[in-house]
């Protein structure tokens, strides 16, 4: 099945808000199994709009539309689909008393230009809006699909999970599972020639991606039974691990910070924290991670120094805190971040002080403050966990 987003809205086109949906509904496809092919936008006008849509409906068999379904003149992504269709919209009465109860339950009267709210046409079933007053759409005719969703995130999400993606799944005839391993150490690139093998397979896939924690490589498999679909996938895994080893840190939704209290509470140790420039953050990702709780004793806060960034600045500072928490391993960062010649970098040192000794590693980051603190606390945090192994 080949598929084709398109989002609607004049505001996405002048930058005021940010498309959202399309991520988020490409990985929702992604897991399904289904391939993505093209992502549209357009404005709030019927002519183009049209256009993009009498192309979608010539090379995609399943088409997804954001936006466009309020109540307002202009939202008109109902009388673009029916033109297509060459059908005529009407209003469906159980569907106009659904939103006129909408408002009754909100203690208002609801206005005549929400009627539009519930038209439909006669290939179109309605996809009743939990969160919000704008019924969706689920088309089939011609052995094509077309889905529309309302355009705020939290009511399309809503529609896509509870009624979009159960029909999705069961047409599909298939069970698709997938898994991602989380790696880091390695670049994008070295990642792609290492696992290129594994790359343009059909069954299972593998798609790389570059994320905060590292680079992420998820593998899907389709079978007709779980347990096939489980077993293409564990396959997959085994071979990938045996190319990338101990780069791989975590799989699906871990955290670093997760993992290395885990590791914390296996090894009955507790870690106390020291930071200058991170400014707490790292302190707080354990502090906030249940599996940290009784294992993380605290945390201080130095003022970040440039002059004063050195190793042994920061495997003092270790000692230091683990002494003053009496914890069993005390960690540090000791850095800054620097503005040369207008090329915003970070340098830092992470020192890690046990009863075994004490052991530091030099870190130095391009791009501004944010993108700085959070690779350091991640490199921290890997340097944790090989410690820990």
């Amino acid at each position: 099945m080949k598929a084709e987003i398109i989002t609607s809205g004049t505001e996405l086109l002048l930058g005021e808000i940010t498309d959202t949906n399309s991520p988020y509904l490409a990985g929702q496809l992604a897991r399904l199994g289904i391939d993505l092919y093209f992502i549209s936008t357009v404005g709030d006008n019927f002519g183009r709009f049209s256009g993009v849509l009498r192309q979608a409906w010539e090379r995609s068999d399943l088409i997804i539309i954001t936006g466009g379904i309020g109540p307002t003149q202009g939202d008109i992504t109902r009388n673009v689909v029916a033109g297509l269709l060459g059908e005529i919209l009407y209003v469906d009465a159980g569907l106009k008393e659904e939103v006129s109860a909408i408002f009754k339950r909100r203690g208002m009267e609801m206005p005549q230009n929400n009627i539009k709210q519930a038209m439909l046409v006669p290939s179109a079933k309605a996809l009743h809006n939990l969160a919000g007053t704008a019924p969706g759409w689920w088309v089939e005719k011609g052995g094509k699909i077309i889905i529309t969703l309302p355009g705020p995130p939290a009511e399309m999400q809503e529609m896509w999970q509870k009624q979009v993606l159960p029909r999705l799944e069961a047409s599909s005839g298939s069970i698709i599972l997938s898994r991602t391993l989380k790696t880091w150490g390695l670049s994008e690139g070295k990642v792609d020639e290492l696992v290129s093998p594994y790359l343009g397979t059909g069954n299972p896939t593998l798609a790389l991606y570059a994320r905060v924690d590292g680079i992420s490589l998820r593998v899907t498999a389709k079978a007709s039974t779980e347990a096939g679909a489980r077993e293409l996938v564990l396959a997959r895994e085994r071979e990938i691990r045996a190319i990338l080893g101990k780069h791989i840190w975590g799989v699906d939704n871990e955290t670093l910070e997760e993992i290395v209290g885990r590791m914390l509470a296996v090894r009955k140790q507790t870690l106390a924290i020291s930071e200058s420039f991170t400014g707490w953050l790292l302190a707080y990702a354990f502090a906030a991670n249940p599996a940290s709780q009784g294992h993380f004793k605290g945390g201080v806060i130095v003022p970040a120094n440039a002059a004063m960034v050195a190793e042994t600045s920061a495997v003092e500072k270790a000692s230091g805190v683990r002494s003053r928490f009496g914890a069993d391993i005390g960690m540090a960062i000791d850095g800054c971040c620097e503005d040369a010649a207008s090329a915003m970098k970070g340098r830092a040192f992470v020192a890690i002080d046990a009863p075994t000794g004490s052991r530091a590693i030099s870190l130095n980051y391009p791009g501004r403050p944010p993108q700085v603190i959070r690779r350091t606390i991640n490199h921290a945090l890997v340097y944790l966990l090989n410690f820990l192994e």
